[in-house]
């Protein structure tokens, strides 16, 4: 009973993919299945609204002028629109409630027909829609789900062959590899940005595990790995893949100056790794200023944070905590110049946080002290209009 019902599953995985857009072409062009059927429509149109073939040509090259403008979608279209969303959430419910349901019931075998199975079957699928290019829409969603229910397939493959191993590190190394090779083979045959995004997922997944089964530490392998994906990242930019560049280049960011924190504070402190990982980031950000409007304002907004709270670590309390004004002082010419407002945002905070401790820690209950920062601020006023008029002059 539960192999029937495997059966009936795939087929209409397999068949429903191909029914409905018969289906949908049927409620769209009731009797044209052919050209010649296509001519006797359109001469049966032409007779009906007394059109003639003058008109017809003139009709068709102003089509072909037109190039490819969005127009109003036709029946059949949106029928079969509605029909794979449609047939698709009721396929997804019904295989996620029969696994819900029969999970521990099932054998080893079926356990694996049903999740494997299922994600060849979606992969089939994909193919045929790659191999005939008439279903664009459908390219992203049944490659992500092919990828991700052959995973969980291979996974329950491993699981049911190995049932007393712990080795996940293993486990996850074969199944990151097969799906690496097959994506990749994917990639090179169709050259899909999805299918890259695939490939390189499993490919990083591999090498993470594969760095950590051989006992590399952690922060190392950060480090590599970032780096090796900002490099990757920026080779994406020159390719028809470059909608990719921007969150790999913040993936690779991230990685590599996680795994110099960690470095970086297990030598020395963490509030040097702090500052020199703010600063690396900033300078990063200053790279891709220009390209990526959204890195650059977050990377200096995150760089700028870290930065100045590990230098308030590192003078609080000494002999040159005023160090740290001058830093925030410079660094608003530094806003001014790059014209960030994100980190204009974070100096201006980072001042006024520190005056305000200073003031607490050696004038608190001083009234000249206020007074003094009134009269410096009224200065700058000052100097700044005055700056603003020698430039206009100039």
């Amino acid at each position: 009973m539960a192999l029937l019902l495997l059966l009936l599953i795939l087929l209409l995985i397999g068949g429903g993919i191909w029914a409905w857009p018969l289906l949908a072409a049927a409620l769209g062009l009731s009797s044209v299945t052919d050209k010649a059927g296509a001519l006797r429509h359109i001469g049966q149109l032409m007779r009906t609204y007394d059109i003639s073939p003058a008109e017809v040509e003139t009709a068709h090259r102003a089509a072909l002028g037109a190039g490819n403008l969005p127009g109003k979608r036709s029946r059949g279209e949106i029928a079969r629109t509605l029909f794979t969303y449609l047939g698709a959430i009721f396929i997804v419910a019904g295989v996620g409630t029969y696994l819900g349901s029969f999970w521990d019931a099932m054998g080893s075998i079926m356990r694996v027909l049903v999740t494997l199975g299922t994600g060849y079957v979606l992969l089939m699928v994909l193919l045929a829609a790659l191999h005939r290019d008439r279903y664009p829409g459908l390219i992203l969603p049944l490659t992500l789900a092919s990828a991700v229910i052959t995973t969980c397939g291979w996974y329950v493959f491993l699981d049911e062959l190995l049932p007393q191993s712990d080795d996940w590190r293993g486990a996850t190394l074969f199944v990151c590899g097969v799906m690496a090779i097959q994506q990749c083979v994917l990639l090179a045959k169709y050259g899909r940005t999805v299918l890259a995004f695939t490939t390189l997922l499993y490919l990083y997944g591999f090498m993470q595990v594969g760095l950590d089964k051989l006992g590399i530490d952690i922060a190392y392998i950060a480090i590599v790995l970032g780096a090796s994906l900002f490099l990757i990242a920026t080779a994406l930019e020159k390719t028809a893949h470059r909608i990719l560049a921007e969150p790999a280049l913040l993936i690779g960011l991230c990685w590599l100056n996680s795994g110099l924190f960690d470095r970086i504070a297990v030598a020395t402190a963490s509030h040097w790794a702090a500052l020199l990982v703010g600063v690396s980031v900033m300078l990063a950000a200053y790279g891709l200023s220009g390209r990526y409007p959204r890195l650059t304002a977050l990377g200096y907004f995150v760089g700028s944070v870290m930065a100045y709270a590990g230098l308030f670590d590192l003078v609080e309390g000494t002999p040159v905590e005023l160090v740290y004004l001058a830093v925030t002082a410079a660094a608003l010419y530094g806003c001014v110049a790059l014209e960030s407002r994100a980190l204009l945002l974070t100096t201006v905070i980072a001042m006024l946080g520190f005056i305000g401790y200073f003031s607490a820690e050696h004038f608190a209950d001083s009234l000249g002290w206020p007074v003094t920062l009134m009269l410096m601020g009224c200065a700058f006023l000052g100097v700044g209009a005055l700056a603003l008029r020698v430039k206009r002059r100039i």
